[in-house]
């Protein structure tokens, strides 16, 4: 709900010790964070040595711009998976056209950097523009970046009044999240201008004045 990046290093080194695989769901990091959008473990930089540790599962929904997801891991994982997951089992194959959309996703993403640098460049313009403002607005390197009001009134409230004057962002509520963490959940997009997060900066100070 925050956007923020597990500390994946530490969370091997925990693995290590104790014998262990890390399931990592990198659902918001695959195609945005790390060299060429390859995801947390690029952005963590960990070592090809410690992938027979790993379980990684990235949704297709999100920066590919298609459906479905993927998991990928050891020979042992994957099969056990195919022959015991129920889920997969009773499962249609993906259509052929969603694999083909994928494939020219997968060249954007490597090949056009841009879009993860704009994506940045708003990131820090909403950073900017949210202080000064009475909620708290944790650190993220995602395109998620939530706005904390606190009760589950004030979240729905603000969330009306940002939809009155034609901007959409959800509010998140318990049991979502923590008792007393009711949030906005702002979604960036590399398609979003700087002006449109110009746009919700304002209305947000104007809500808070009122």
């Amino acid at each position: 709900m925050d956007g923020d990046l597990a500390p994946i290093p530490e969370l091997l080194a925990l693995c290590e010790r104790h014998d262990a695989w890390l399931y990592v769901d990198d659902a918001h990091g695959f195609g945005v964070l790390g060299d060429g959008g390859r995801g947390s473990l690029s952005h963590w930089r960990v070592p090809a040595s410690a992938a027979s540790r790993l379980i990684y599962m990235a949704t297709l929904g999100k920066a590919a711009g298609v459906a479905g997801a993927f998991l990928a891991g050891g020979h042992a994982v994957i099969e056990w998976l195919l022959q015991r997951a129920r889920t997969y089992m009773f499962a249609t194959a993906a259509p052929a056209m969603i694999a083909e959309a994928l494939r020219a996703s997968l060249r954007v993403i490597e090949a056009e950097g841009w879009r993860r640098e704009r994506l940045a460049e708003l990131r820090e313009k909403l950073r900017v523009g949210l202080q000064g403002l009475p909620w708290h607005a944790p650190h993220s390197d995602t395109a998620i970046q939530p706005l904390i009001l606190g009760d589950n009134a004030t979240a729905l409230a603000v969330m009306a009044a940002l939809e009155e004057r034609g901007i959409w962002v959800p509010a998140i509520r318990p049991p979502t999240v923590p008792v007393g963490t009711a949030r906005l959940r702002i979604t960036l997009s590399a398609d979003h201008r700087v002006e449109d997060v110009d746009r919700l900066c304002t209305a947000l100070r104007d809500i808070a004045t009122h």
